[in-house]
């Protein structure tokens, strides 16, 4: 009679490593491609900038290293070279920080570095785990005490949660030989699986932050905008499909970052430069006015069309400055 084969447990948890690093690969390859139909297609290649920098993100103590380290390397390498260079600036004037709005960009820069170090520490012991070629020293994997404890900080981090369970699965983690039993075993597949969710969380977080500063110098100009659109016009909407009717209304434009909508139908508004786009909607009919600043801000100038197959010019001379 045959003797029964016996596998070795450890047979099994290679095996269950194997397939976690795969289905972690195949999540941030559909998490790639899901984000690049959302965002350009020169989205950052964010595992290799955090390969690249891994020494330096394990470092980072202090938000101020955080933001040296983004304005020297990841910025740059991130395609918001304007926005390292914002940041790397001299000190600007007060009234040109809050118009530039240097504070909401600054904490955006430290969640996506926090996102960024978090990521890091989860990428390596997931390595370690699946290597088990080496023991990492706690240093390695957590970095220095101080880049642990700023971390810690990031309470308000979508990720912290998953960090802190990681971070005491590695405490408790003893790295195990290839003929370690079950208990070695059973830390093992615990801290890869909370290092996956950490890789995760962090890189929904990274892409998120990233897009935010993105689109940064977009949300100055709209503000911009806004601000010298604010006031009060008077407006005379002339429409050539009914026998050149006029019309003459009083607008008041809110203050710029203002989100209460004050003028009822008007649903976008664009202002680059001299060109202001209004788009209205009211009682299933759509207005698109395109219009131009003319007599040093005070006076619009423009045309509309509407979905009635109406169009004529509009015009807007304003009658009082901004009111906060």
């Amino acid at each position: 009679m045959r003797n029964p084969t016996v596998v070795h447990p450890i047979f099994f948890v290679r095996i269950g490593l194997t397939l976690a690093t795969v289905v972690i690969a195949i999540f941030l390859t559909w998490h790639n491609a899901k984000a690049d139909e959302a965002l350009p297609s020169s989205t950052p290649d964010f595992p290799l900038i955090i390969r690249t920098h891994s020494d330096q993100l394990a470092k980072l103590e202090s938000d101020k290293e955080a933001g040296g380290l983004f304005v020297s390397a990841i910025g740059p390498a991130i395609q918001l070279s304007d926005a390292a260079r914002t940041l790397g600036a001299n000190p600007l004037p007060a009234k040109l920080m809050k118009e530039l709005l240097v504070p909401d960009l600054t904490a955006a820069v430290h969640r996506l570095m926090g996102s960024l170090a978090a990521w890091r520490f989860a990428s390596t012991v997931r390595q370690a785990v699946t290597d088990r070629s080496s023991a990492p020293t706690a240093e390695q994997l957590f970095g220095s005490p101080q880049a642990r404890a700023w971390l810690d900080r990031q309470e308000k981090s979508p990720w912290h949660g998953s960090l802190k369970q990681l971070s005491e699965a590695v405490a408790s983690l003893e790295w195990a030989k290839e003929n370690q039993g079950e208990p070695a075993t059973t830390l093992l597949v615990s801290a890869l699986e909370q290092a996956t969710r950490l890789e995760i969380d962090t890189l929904q977080a990274a892409y998120q932050e990233w897009d935010r500063i993105r689109n940064w110098k977009d949300q100055v100009r709209g503000l911009r905008g806004q601000a010298r659109l604010c006031g009060t016009w008077q407006w005379i909407v002339h429409n050539h499909q009914r026998n050149h009717q006029e019309q003459k209304l009083t607008l008041s434009f809110p203050p710029a970052g203002q989100t209460q909508a004050t003028l009822p139908g008007l649903m976008e508004t664009v202002v680059l430069g001299e060109n202001v786009y209004l788009r209205w909607e009211m009682a299933g009919l759509v207005q698109e006015d395109s219009l131009q600043f003319s007599k040093e801000g005070h006076r619009l100038e423009g045309m509309f069309v509407n979905s009635q197959g109406g169009w004529g010019s509009v015009s807007g001379k304003r009658t009082a400055g901004c009111t906060p």
